[in-house]
């Protein structure tokens, strides 16, 4: 395979420094660029503009030193006619710069060059490294407009906020503060010697055995996707409910992910119909990652499922579960998905899961990477992956936002506010009712619990009552009641005396002092369907 992966690689054996294997997780996100047919599921977008050209070229060359420090931003990958796929660190990589011109006559050059770089449609080769490409054009203010793409094979969102700090260092002249770098192989020597296969098995095993039948929401199971037809969706939590969350999480002794594990799984369990509930959690991966793991460079991240079953447990055993059941998943943060996935009983072809909740610590309130440089200011980002169904936790530290992802038949903003009203739910129960079961907290927002069961449920009979008066002459009230048609008639012994016997034989009759002689408890009617509406 050696000398296959050298054939493949720009410069030859001269320019490889090394060759390793692929973590789990890049292995899976490998497998999903292969089979995009149009587009990148995980490839990341951060846009951004500049002021002038000088600051754009200073920064580019900050980039370009960042790059050359980390042998993560250098790696190129290899899979094809190979027994395994490897990861190819080259001695030098030069960044790939693209200007484009454009004409502001086809509508906001920002609009244009997104639309050019959209990861939706856009590829990045994988065996050209670095996996860091960037787009610009000259907006009509003399600014630049600049896209820059990096492959979520080669980085997380902390490997993005390291790089940034880095970048802003070096461009203004600190580059002799900067720690000596850490190898992403360190990473890959530390799953080796993690715990084995037949560990993380057993783990998930016990986990996972006797789940048969996946938590779907709305019945998603695609989870192919290649990014296309993918909506997002923010929203900012109250300073309340964000206050009173921190509160019980503080006053428990639990993590803050914890609540809003069990929150998303009441959103899974009222989605899909069911209780025992299984869905994607992104691990951070730094945790046991080996020293200097906060400050390297690379995917440490890691998708693994996590059980939270949601029935008779109270809500705040519940929370405290949660919270041991996420603290044993850390002990194997760094197994391979497609290994947990064969622990269950879920058929095979049938995905173990198609939600995602991925839960941040980030410096701004949507998860866009900051610029602390003059002159450069951060636009937004984009991130995405082959989930359908997904929710990002983003904790500012005081504050707390949600960013939703939905294929496009779903309203990504209506997960937000089903994330919300479940974590209002927890909170108002942790406060005034821990006991209540948590299969019994709410989804719905009131907003909508008023459409659908007031605003929607005003279902009108199609019924009306007909006033007749016994003292009008007969053939007058015959007339009425042949041009009326009711189907049941109302009359006493007067009222049927003022009436054709004719028309009698024509309807049902009732006496209305009858009627309060019946049993006052409801009746048993035999026959009745969804068409029969009532009022």
């Amino acid at each position: 395979d050696i000398d296959l992966i050298v054939n493949q690689v720009d410069g030859g054996v001269s320019n490889i420094q090394d060759i390793y294997a692929l973590s789990p997780l890049q292995d899976g996100i490998l497998f999903h660029h292969t089979i995009a047919a149009k587009g990148d599921p995980y490839l990341i977008a951060i846009n951004m503009a500049f002021d002038n050209r000088d600051v754009l070229n200073q920064y580019l060359e900050a980039v370009q030193k960042v790059v050359n420090r980390h042998d993560i931003l250098r790696t190129a990958f290899v899979w094809e006619n190979i027994t395994t796929p490897a990861q190819v660190v080259l001695r030098q990589a030069q960044l790939s710069i693209t200007e484009l011109s454009l004409d502001p006559a086809n509508g906001p050059i920002a609009d244009q060059i997104m639309e050019i770089t959209d990861p939706r449609v856009h590829r990045v080769d994988l065996t050209q490294a670095p996996l860091i490409r960037f787009i610009f054009a000259e907006d009509v203010d003399g600014r630049f407009i600049v896209v820059e793409l990096m492959h979520h094979i080669i980085g997380d969102h902390s490997t993005l906020e390291v790089m940034f700090n880095e970048i802003s260092a070096v461009y203004n002249g600190l580059d002799a503060t900067l720690l000596p770098p850490k190898p992403f192989r360190n990473l890959i020597a530390h799953v080796k010697t993690g715990p084995s296969a037949e560990v993380h098995e057993q783990f998930f095993t016990k986990m996972l055995a006797d789940i048969d039948t996946p938590a779907l929401p709305y019945g998603l199971s695609n989870v192919h996707h290649d990014g296309l037809g993918i909506e997002e969706s923010h929203l900012m939590l109250s300073q309340e409910l964000n206050n009173s969350l921190r509160g019980h999480a503080k006053r428990m002794g639990v993590s803050l992910a914890s609540l809003c594990h069990l929150a998303w799984a009441q959103v899974i369990s009222k989605t899909s119909g069911q209780e025992k509930v299984v869905f994607g959690t992104v691990l951070f991966g730094r945790m046991v990652g080996g020293s200097g793991a906060d400050q390297a460079m690379g995917l440490f991240i890691n998708t693994l499922p996590i059980r939270i079953d949601v029935g008779e447990t109270s809500a705040e055993e519940s929370v405290r579960r949660t919270q041991s059941d996420l603290a044993e998943l850390l002990e194997h943060e760094h197994a391979s998905l497609a290994l947990a996935q064969r622990c269950s009983s879920v058929p095979s072809g049938t995905p173990l899961f198609s939600s995602l909740l991925n839960y941040r610590h980030n410096s701004a309130e949507t998860g866009v990477v900051s610029s602390n440089i003059e002159g450069v200011e951060m636009l937004d980002g984009q991130e995405r992956t082959n989930y359908p169904f997904t929710i990002s936790i983003e904790d500012g530290g005081d504050t707390l936002g949600l960013t939703a992802q939905a294929v496009k038949q779903f309203d990504p903003s209506r997960i937000c506010e089903y994330m919300q009203q479940a974590l209002q739910s927890l909170a108002r129960a942790l406060d005034h009712t821990p006991n209540t079961q948590v299969r019994y907290l709410e989804i719905l927002p009131e907003v909508e619990r008023e459409m659908l069961l007031r605003s929607w449920n005003a279902t009108e009979a199609g019924g009306a009552y007909v006033p007749l008066d016994p003292t009008f002459a007969s053939e007058r009230l015959n007339d009425i009641l042949a041009d009326a048609s009711p189907s049941i008639l109302l009359a006493d012994d007067s009222g049927v005396k003022a009436l054709k016997p004719s028309i009698l034989e024509s309807m049902e009759v009732v006496d209305p002092n009858e009627i309060m002689e019946m049993n006052a408890s409801n009746p048993v009617v035999l026959g009745l369907m969804p068409d029969n509406l009532a009022y």
